[in-house]
């Protein structure tokens, strides 16, 4: 163990970024993301953290910024949230088409309209088409610890491709909780310094940021593909790893609690599983098999990890802080996709909460646990934690 101090997840995710050694850090303040990037401008100023801090007029140039000193074969770090990121829309796909092994941290907060600087899912999942690889923390610790194996991963030969490491916004970035911080002969112990020959170099010229017409273009994309196919993979490697150096690991690409004889197991991602495993001891006492399901990455999606967690249940729900206007939450429709795999019909429900930042009550989980014991027929999504629940 190292040193334990109090600090908030947004300070955590700072630490953990420090551990990692970036050469480059390019930052531009967003509520509930700028105490990151203010940390880590102290951490610069003191000496503590050996690298450049590039403050940028805007999250567009963080990320260009970033992808640039990434091409010069920097270990380059940015952070961001909610309009911030849809600003940086642009720019992620060049990021993750051009394979630079960013990492960022992201803020999950509500975008406008209406405004709100609450959290919920919807800026980080608008972006899971960009390429980038997605995950979703429950605490601190795992925000400090997963900075470290977001760079392993991002780097790893096979993979290289870039993270995006997502926090609730408020409810974790600015929740204090006491967090061990590693040593640094330990992070050195676990993340090499980056090296890498696919770089800007006028001894070894390369071409980057290309253009490639139609008969190329769709081998690039398979190329991609393959690699986050191959990061899935690396995640459990990497995590094992950090478990014998750091004496803790965090369970891969899922997190499955009870689901071993469960009949009916919440699905959700993010910082609300703590009170969902609440939920599920005290249905166990009932005598109800209920169970939980943390989804720890959307990107590359655990699909054979969750159907093989669910192939006993009889249903399942999605809670999830996000909604595809029109149809459904999009965590729901990767979950159904990746249930289809089974060859069982397994009854599922959405659930959809915490929209702009609207609490969640172990009430409205026991509530999503009852709708699952006893469906409405024909109705499989509903609004939750409204003054008159709601159903579509």
């Amino acid at each position: 163990m190292g040193k334990l101090k109090f600090i908030s997840g947004d300070e955590a995710v700072a630490e953990g970024v420090r551990l990692a050694r970036p050469q480059v850090v390019s930052a531009y303040p967003i509520t509930p993301q700028t105490i990151v990037v203010e940390r880590l401008a102290d951490m610069v100023a003191d000496g503590v953290l050996d690298s450049e801090f590039v403050h940028v007029e805007s999250e567009h140039s963080a990320m260009m910024t970033a992808m640039g000193a990434s091409a010069m074969g920097a270990r380059a770090f940015t952070a961001t949230s909610s309009q911030g990121l849809l600003y940086m829309a642009e720019c992620l796909p060049y990021v993750a088409g051009g394979r630079f092994p960013i990492v960022m941290m992201n803020a999950n907060r509500a975008t406008a309209l209406p405004w709100s600087i609450y959290g919920d899912h919807r800026d980080s999942v608008s972006q899971l088409d960009s390429g980038w690889i997605q995950i979703y923390t429950e605490n601190a610790q795992e925000s400090l610890d997963m900075m470290l194996q977001a760079y392993a991963l991002a780097e790893h030969e096979d993979v290289r491709v870039p993270v995006m490491v997502n926090l609730d916004g408020f409810v974790l970035t600015h929740t204090y909780e006491p967090v061990d911080i590693p040593d640094q002969e330990q992070a050195d112990a676990f993340l090499a310094p980056r090296s890498t020959t696919d770089k800007l170099d006028i001894d070894n010229p390369v071409s980057m940021a290309y253009t490639v017409g139609p008969e190329l273009n769709e081998e690039f994309q398979l190329l991609h593909h393959k690699a986050m196919k191959a990061a899935a993979k690396e995640i459990t490697n990497i995590d094992n790893k950090f478990g014998k150096i750091f004496g803790r690991s965090w369970g891969g690409l899922i997190n499955s609690y009870r689901t071993e004889d469960a009949e009916y197991v919440l699905i959700s991602l993010g910082s609300i599983g703590g009170i969902i495993r609440d939920a599920v001891d005290e249905l166990r006492v009932k005598g109800i098999k209920a169970g939980y399901v943390g989804l720890r990455f959307l990107r590359p999606f655990p699909a054979d990890e969750l159907a093989s967690a669910l192939k006993n249940v009889t249903a399942a729900g999605v809670l999830e802080k996000d909604i595809s206007f029109g149809y459904e939450g999009t965590v729901y429709s990767n979950v159904n996709s990746a249930l289809n795999r089974t060859g069982k019909y397994i009854r599922t429900a959405n659930f959809i909460g915490g929209i702009g930042g609207r609490n969640i009550s172990k009430e409205d989980i026991f509530g999503c646990f009852d709708k699952l014991i006893h469906p409405t027929p024909s109705e499989h999504v509903y609004f939750i934690g409204l003054e008159v629940e709601e159903d579509v």
